[in-house]
């Protein structure tokens, strides 16, 4: 009896002390998450440094992550600045009027009589369309100019998070199989299954990441050129904006291309307006439609619309690290439900 309540309460302690552990750890979670990312999409190169310089984890290690920061973290910070710089400037000119979103909405009004009669068939009030047109574009461009300066303010705060990013990937990289090993051994699930999830964890997070940021980039470019062949101001932010909104599966990139082709439409750019058009249906959506079941669908082994519909989610619930966390949800739901069927279910 009192065995039974030694062992009782050494278990409450335990999950009240963990959990207190990941309470500690919760302003850190996007920089963790990032990490353990990094350290599986990464760790194959891992891997292949250690079987090749087998006596120097701390070096291989070290030439994984420096390989990462060069090819992806770089990159990202110098465009994630660009991106931000060019908000500012969106912003200024909307608040001064040189840029008067209203103004596109009534030259397409004019320019498309049919759709001007839809709208009223449909009960849409246009004046109250028009002013949401208005706030979004503001506020979307106040929300970068706002991010420039919470970078600003919080200098200390954004490095820190980028140093414990770096600084726990390392260990990742370097002491990945053994605390694989070490959680295996401690959690309560059966090892089989335990390997299981570890498994689908791994492959979720490296065909998500990788999937979705190439599918990203791919549309991000193929817009981004399109709009500069063609003479559209701010190539390279709208472009970028492309590429963050493709993270939402079949309709992401068009909410760009698909009104600035309209507008050129009644503009009477007719040719600029058909070629992007025809460009963004046929291009920029083929990137959609058939990449991202090749590279994230087929590898998570999720069906189409369960990677749409839980990264929709994700992304509501958990913001941009909501594109890995959501399909990974659903993978670790679907695992959990097989392994329940599988052996439990008589």
């Amino acid at each position: 009896m009192y065995d039974k309540l030694q062992q009782r309460s050494f278990l409450l302690l335990l999950v009240l002390v963990t959990v207190l552990f990941f309470y500690l750890l919760k302003p850190f979670f996007g920089a963790i998450f990032w990490a353990c990312a990094i350290a599986v999409i990464f760790f194959p190169v891992q891997r292949r440094l250690v079987l090749r310089f087998p006596g120097s984890p701390n070096l291989t290690a070290l030439t994984t992550l420096s390989l990462c920061i060069v090819i992806v973290i770089i990159p990202v910070l110098v465009v994630a600045t660009s991106v931000v710089q060019e908000g500012v400037i969106l912003y200024q000119k909307l608040t001064e009027g040189e840029v008067d979103p209203a103004q596109y909405f009534d030259q397409v009004r004019h320019a498309f009589p049919l759709l001007d009669t839809a709208i009223d068939a449909a009960g849409i009030d246009y004046s109250a369309l028009k002013a949401r047109a208005m706030e979004v574009a503001v506020s979307g461009s106040r929300a970068l100019a706002q991010q420039a300066l919470s970078v600003g303010q919080n200098t200390f705060q954004f490095f820190l998070g980028l140093g414990i990013m770096v600084y726990l990937a390392f260990f990742l990289l370097r002491d990945g199989p053994a605390l694989t090993r070490l959680l295996i051994q401690a959690l309560p699930l059966g090892d089989d299954r335990e390997r299981l999830l570890f498994q689908k964890f791994t492959e979720v997070t490296r065909a998500t990441v990788k999937g979705n940021l190439v599918v990203a980039v791919t549309q991000g470019a193929l817009g981004g050129l399109a709009f500069w062949a063609l003479g559209i101001p701010g190539p390279f932010l709208w472009g970028v904006v492309m590429a963050v909104l493709s993270l939402i599966p079949a309709v992401g990139a068009g909410l760009i291309w698909a009104p600035v082709a309209i507008y050129l439409l009644a503009a009477g750019e007719w040719i600029s307006g058909l070629v992007l058009t025809v460009f963004g249906v046929l291009v920029i959506g083929l990137v959609d439609n058939v990449l991202r079941p090749i590279l994230v669908g087929r590898d998570t082994k999720l069906p189409d619309y369960v990677v749409l519909l839980s990264t929709l989610g994700g992304l509501v619930l958990f913001g941009i690290n909501g594109f890995v966390i959501g399909p990974l949800v659903a993978a670790l739901f679907i695992a959990f439900w097989g392994i329940f069927i599988r052996e439990f279910n008589v």
